[in-house]
C-alpha cells in the first residue's frame, strides 16, 4: 500500500487531463464558485470512469472496485480486494500507465496474499531482454516479464519510455 509514482505524459491517453487539470485549478482558484467545483468534480469523475472502463477491457475486476481521480495532483485512488497479488499489480498498472496520471494512491487489498514484483519504468533502448537480463540475469527470460504485464502489453516489442512494468519474482 502507498502511493506509486508514474511520468504523468506517458501512457494510454482515455480522457482529456488537461481539462481535469483546469477544472482542478479552476475550483482551487475560486473554492467559492459552485460551477467550477461542480466542473471540477465532473472532469475527475469522467476521468475515474475512464480508469474504470480500461481495467474491465483489460479483464480485471477486484471485489468493491472503487477508482476515484483528482485532477489537482494528477492521482488517482483505488480500492477495493483483489483475488491475488497479480491481479492487483496490474490494476494499480492500468490505473498509473495513463497519460495525465502522476501517481496511484493504493489502498486495495488482496484476498490470497504472496510476494510483491519488483518495479521497472522503462527508458529509451529498454527492450524486454535487456530488462529481463538485469533482474534475471537471463535475456531470455523476456516472456516471464511480458506476461505479467498482460493484457496491457500487446507485443513484447511494443513498450515505450516511462511506461511502469511488474518484474515477477
Amino acid at each position: 500500500m502507498g502511493i506509486m509514482s508514474f511520468i504523468k505524459e506517458a501512457g494510454e491517453k482515455l480522457f482529456g487531463h488537461k481539462e481535469a487539470e483546469t477544472a482542478a485549478a479552476q475550483a482551487q482558484a475560486a473554492p467559492d464558485n459552485s460551477a467550477a467545483l461542480a466542473a471540477a468534480q465532473a472532469a475527475n469523475q469522467k476521468a475515474a470512469d475512464a480508469i474504470g472502463k480500461y481495467i474491465a477491457a483489460n479483464g480485471l475486476a477486484a471485489d468493491a472496485l472503487d477508482i476515484s481521480f483528482d485532477g489537482a495532483s494528477s492521482t488517482v485512488t483505488v480500492a477495493g480486494q483483489a483475488a491475488d497479488q497479480a491481479t492487483k499489480e496490474k490494476i494499480l498498472l492500468c490505473c498509473g500507465n495513463v497519460a495525465g496520471v502522476a501517481g496511484v494512491n493504493d489502498l486495495m487489498t488482496v484476498a490470497a496474499p504472496a510476494d510483491e514484483s519488483k518495479w521497472h519504468t522503462v527508458v529509451r533502448g529498454d527492450t524486454l531482454s535487456a530488462i529481463s537480463k538485469t533482474y534475471y540475469g537471463n535475456a531470455n527470460q523476456y516472456m516471464k516479464i511480458f506476461e505479467a504485464n498482460k493484457p496491457m502489453l500487446s507485443h513484447p516489442d511494443k513498450i515505450y519510455p516511462g511506461q511502469l512494468l511488474r518484474i515477477p519474482a
